[in-house]
């Protein structure tokens, strides 16, 4: 007795799992140049495109710009700055043997007291002169980490002590200067703040007797004051040679941290 042949199945049908088993195939070894559909597991994701959770939200640049003091805040004498003084150059380009003296000179000049990256660009600045009494008056609003930015305040603190009174050698004409370092009442504003007053001029050559060396020449004396207002902060320099008006360096303190306050307030609202 002979069988039936087994039946056979249908041509199309047979191509078809051809077809289907050929794209399976392809799309396993397509994987390393073409990308699935679907989302990416955050395993395998850039950390460029991932948000950063250590960083705060900073103001806006127009926030930061509306807790700028003005010439007007500052009296009648006060105005926009007309070019950068020339008493930089000359007194503040030095160098020093301590660390933390260099450093100091490095912030007078450079005014990138909480760092000089992207991440510590100031949001908005200022630039004022006196035109009556030489002074001139540098204004910066950053946002940065709070405990950062806590972090220079507490350095600012040490530097009466660990900076009171060093020797700073020009870096053009290697020039030696007088530099002292004491520390700057301030109004109690904002969360933290640390000033410091700083007095730059030619040290006098030794008389012979041992006796502590003066000052001679023309002495720069600059406000340096960093003022925390949660995750953002204000510094500013007022310099000038002779004595400084405590006034500018008073109001700028007060009136700067009253509208980074409500900077701060106002954009909070707005999310």
């Amino acid at each position: 007795m002979q069988h039936a042949p087994a039946a056979r199945p249908p041509l199309g049908a047979a191509l078809a799992a051809v077809l289907a088993l050929t794209a399976a195939a392809c799309a396993v070894g397509g994987r390393g140049t073409e990308r699935t559909a679907g989302p990416v597991p955050p395993s395998v994701r850039s950390p460029a495109a991932l948000p950063s959770p250590d960083l705060p939200p900073v103001l806006t640049r127009g926030q930061a710009r509306a807790a700028l003091i003005t010439a007007a805040d500052l009296g009648e004498a006060w105005e926009s700055t007309r070019g950068a003084a020339t008493w930089r150059d000359d007194l503040l380009k030095a160098t020093a043997g301590r660390a933390d003296c260099r450093r100091l000179l490095d912030v007078l000049y450079t005014e990138d007291l909480f760092g000089a990256d992207a991440a510590t660009a100031p949001r908005a600045t200022a630039a004022l002169d006196d035109a009556e009494g030489g002074a001139q008056l540098h204004y910066r609003v950053t946002s940065y980490r709070a405990a950062d930015l806590d972090r220079t305040l507490a350095w600012l603190k040490t530097l009466p002590d660990t900076c009171g009174r060093f020797e700073a050698r020009a870096t053009a004409r290697g020039t030696v200067r007088d530099v002292r370092v004491t520390a700057l009442p301030l109004p109690d504003a904002g969360d933290a703040r640390r000033g410091l007053r700083v007095t730059v001029g030619d040290a006098a050559p030794d008389d012979g007797t041992g006796a502590e060396a003066g000052t001679r020449g023309e002495v720069l004396t600059v406000d340096l004051v960093a003022v925390r207002v949660g995750d953002d902060a204000i510094s500013l320099t007022n310099g000038t040679l002779g004595e400084p008006a405590d006034d500018a360096t008073r109001i700028s303190v007060e009136v700067g941290t009253g509208r980074l306050t409500e900077a701060r307030r106002q954009g909070r609202a707005q999310v």
